[in-house]
């Protein structure tokens, strides 16, 4: 199974946020994207916000063995 994650360090802000997150579903990485965004970055959580952050989402790649 691919995981997906989303990664602050790609999308430059004032806080200089390094957080990167990762998870099996969609779903499951929406959500706590969106905490995420909330709690740290101030932004509302609305029908768009949730649009942006899942336009954003790419596939994690597999640790080389």
């Amino acid at each position: 199974m691919t995981r997906k994650l989303i990664d602050c360090r790609e999308y430059p802000s004032d806080s200089h946020c390094t957080v990167a997150i990762s998870a099996d579903s969609e779903s499951e990485l929406l959500e706590v994207a969106v905490q995420h965004a909330v709690a740290i970055h101030g932004h509302s959580d609305t029908p768009e916000l949730r649009e942006t952050l899942k336009s954003l989402f790419k596939e994690e790649t597999p640790p080389i063995r």
